[in-house]
């Protein structure tokens, strides 16, 4: 950076600028003459006055600054230096660019300077002004003006006053009139907003002070308690705490699949601490031993719903102590519990007068006929689950739904009894039951919602004529595996059932014996089916362009044109022989049509695996309202499927065929795949045709 000086004569004519070839090692110093205002040479003959001693002095003193550059250092360091040295020199230092003299060295002077005026002048390329101010007079020079280096000790200055009276920045100031507003904000309205915390989020939170630790484990928030979710990272111990220090508040309890829970003293605090439990879930608690379940049941007398699946400590004895200590008990489930059967079912129906759903899955015993005439008399059950009972017979079943020997209306042949309350029955896999069990649910199951028959592999279709004639609310109908049944249940009593316009779900996966023509008439007649597994069948290419043309006649418009189109269907028609990539195509076709329409629903289609990529591909497009290239897609497809058909035939052109197969085949693989496809096949060299020939 270059120096600026200034400097005042003693009459005060004025500043002036030094010139430009002074030097301070062995160059000529020239003087001023008061008269002329000329540089007279030193040497002439002149009389020197003290006056001009005085200036040449400093003039010296000014113009060393330029030697200094041969050391090395830089402008703004050297006239900070020569500053600090004394007082006798004062300069100011310029932004601008030095200009080099005619000896070789930059000028001291640069840019800006003080006219006789005394105001500044700023010359162009100075970046800032200069400003003079008075300093006070020395001895032997007079009064002398210096001027102003920058403008920091103002800004300085400046920056002191301010700095007492800033203000906050802006997320300080909200984040304290947030936490004022937390402090002064009542506590039931502080536990509510915690209320929407689940319970992992709770533990966390409970770290952030003492205060957050003692709401987050206020009972009022751990009236339900579900470990389900976290039970994986969560030890024993602090699952213990947790439930000791909200146990008196919590209503719901679910410990599924919690394996750590172990018979010790962690156990016993859990158990004595939860005392007002209404729903209880210890599914998969293998390690809960017999004593510390039964003292959890007697000191819950509030229970509604006990869900026991799994557990080796339940016993007959465990339902003796339910039905004493659990008189207000709705649901009981007791599934694959392998030390107790069907005896203890029998304690808890008897007394628990309020019993509605019942699931022993697996259980034995379940051929006693006192069982089944205590399940009668209830008469109070609207689920049963008895699945895998394999002792279960034809007489036990009459009785739960009969009685024993109940009166027989002669014009009917029907027994004089009350109609059952179930609405849910499921009977998969007891093998011993055949046609005589099964028809006892007809006309006196009429609030029938869901059945399932899987794998009792003894029926026919005079099991299931009367049930499906008598239950005009079925919704959910299992078939599978029952390889005895034939089209004409499906066609002339499903489909004509009144249970057929509001049947939703079918299973008659492997009846090998249901085909296209039972099919066909069951889905014109269901217009509420959601979902029909119909693997292992013999249905073909029919059923499937039936079932498209069922989802376009019954399918809703959508509301405006963003909304995007949903599943109304979904098909399983995996192994099934004459299914062809024709059918399967047509439904592709049909779901891309629906979706250009405006139309609300398509079909979710399972098929063969070879297929099922493109399927998959082609539902995703078509949920997401790209019918266009869902199209491209099918018809690629199409492509690749004929010309692999047209590739195996026999006969001349194979060589053309298997080509044309390969091309097919990479187009699809790209348009399913994008840039992620294999390219496979020969790469044949392109020839141009002859231009001259």
């Amino acid at each position: 950076m270059a120096e600026v000086q200034t400097i005042q004569d003693d009459d005060g004519l004025g500043s002036l600028p030094p010139s430009p070839g002074l030097s301070g090692s062995g160059t000529q110093t020239p003087t001023y003459s008061r008269e002329n205002l000329e540089i007279v040479p030193e040497g002439h003959g002149q009389q020197k006055k003290k006056t001009r001693q005085r200036l040449l002095r400093g003039l010296q003193r000014i113009s060393s600054s330029p030697t200094l550059v041969q050391l090395g250092r830089s402008r703004s360091q050297s006239a900070s230096s020569r500053l600090g040295a004394g007082p006798g020199a004062y300069s100011c230092v310029s932004l601008a660019p030095t200009q080099p003299t005619s000896f070789g060295q930059p000028s001291a002077i640069s840019g800006s300077y003080f006219d006789y005026s005394g105001a500044p002048t700023v010359t162009p390329g100075t970046p800032f002004a200069i400003t003079p101010y008075e300093t006070p007079g020395y001895e032997g020079f007079g009064n002398v003006l210096g001027v102003r280096k920058v403008e920091a000790a103002a800004a300085a200055a400046a920056a002191a006053t301010v700095s007492a009276s800033i203000a906050l920045p802006a997320n300080v100031r909200s984040r304290r009139r947030a936490r004022q507003l937390w402090v002064d904000m009542p506590h039931e309205l502080k536990v509510h907003i915690f209320s929407y915390l689940q319970p992992k989020e709770l533990v966390r939170a409970s770290r952030v002070s003492r205060e957050f630790h003692k709401m987050c484990f206020d009972g009022q928030l751990w009236t339900c308690l579900d470990a389900s979710e976290f039970y994986q990272e969560i030890p024993a111990d602090s699952l213990a705490k947790i439930i000791a220090a909200a146990g008196p508040f919590v209503k719901n309890l679910n410990l599924r699949g919690c394996v750590q829970v172990e018979h010790d003293k962690r156990a016993e605090v859990m158990v004595k601490a939860c005392r007002n439990l209404m729903f209880a879930t210890l599914e998969g608690c293998r390690n809960f031993q017999k004593t510390t379940l039964h003292h959890l049941l007697k000191n819950n007398t509030k229970l509604c719903q006990l869900n026991l699946t799994g557990l080796t400590a339940v016993t007959n004895s465990t339902c003796k102590i339910v039905a004493q200590s659990c008189p207000q008990l709705e649901v009981f489930n007791v599934s694959w519990c392998k030390h107790m059967d069907a005896r203890g079912i029998k304690t808890v129906v008897e007394g628990c007068p309020k019993l509605k759903d019942i699931r022993a899955g697996e259980i034995k015993g379940f051929d006693n006929t006192d069982v089944a005439l205590a399940i009668f008399k209830t008469n109070k059950l609207e689920r049963l689950v008895l699945a895998g009972c394999e002792e279960l017979t034809d007489k036990a079943l009459r009785t739960m739904i009969h009685g024993f020997e109940p009166e027989i209306d002669i014009l009917t042949s029907i027994p004089v009894v009350s109609a059952r309350k179930l609405r849910h029955l499921d009977l998969s896999r007891c093998n011993r039951l055949t046609n005589q069990g099964v028809q006892v649910l007809g006309h006196l199951c009429p609030d029938l919602e869901g059945l399932q028959l899987s794998g009792v592999t003894n029926l026919t279709d005079e099991a299931l004529e009367p049930v499906l004639a008598t239950t005009p609310r079925l919704t959910h109908l299992e078939l599978e595996d029952l390889m005895n049944l034939t089209n004409s249940l499906l066609s002339e009593h499903l489909a004509k059932a009144p249970c057929a316009p509001i049947l939703e779900r079918l299973s008659v996966s492997y009846c090998e014996t249901i085909g296209d023509t039972g099919m066909i008439p069951l889905l014109r007649a269901c217009v509420s089916l959601r979902s029909l597994d119909a693997d292992n069948t013999r249905i073909s290419d029919l059923s499937l362009a039936e079932a498209a043309a069922a989802i376009r006649v019954r399918s809703p418009r959508r509301s405006c044109l963003q909304a995007k189109p949903v599943p109304g269907l979904s098909m399983v028609v995996y192994d099934c022989s004459h299914v062809t990539w024709t059918g399967v195509k047509e439904v592709l076709r049909s779901n891309a049509e629906n979706t250009r329409n405006g139309l609300a629903e398509i079909i979710a289609l399972k098929c063969f695996y070879g297929w099922q990529m493109t399927v998959d591909e082609h539902t995703k497009r078509v949920l997401r309202g790209d019918s266009l290239a869902a199209t491209r897609l099918e018809r690629k497809w199409a492509d690749y499927m004929q010309a692999n058909e047209e590739a195996g035939a026999v006969g001349s052109g194979g060589r053309r065929r298997r080509r044309r197969a390969r091309e097919a085949r990479t187009l699809h693989a790209v348009e399913t795949q994008g840039d992620q496809a294999p390219q496979g096949g020969r790469r044949r060299a392109m020839t141009a045709a002859c231009a001259v020939m």
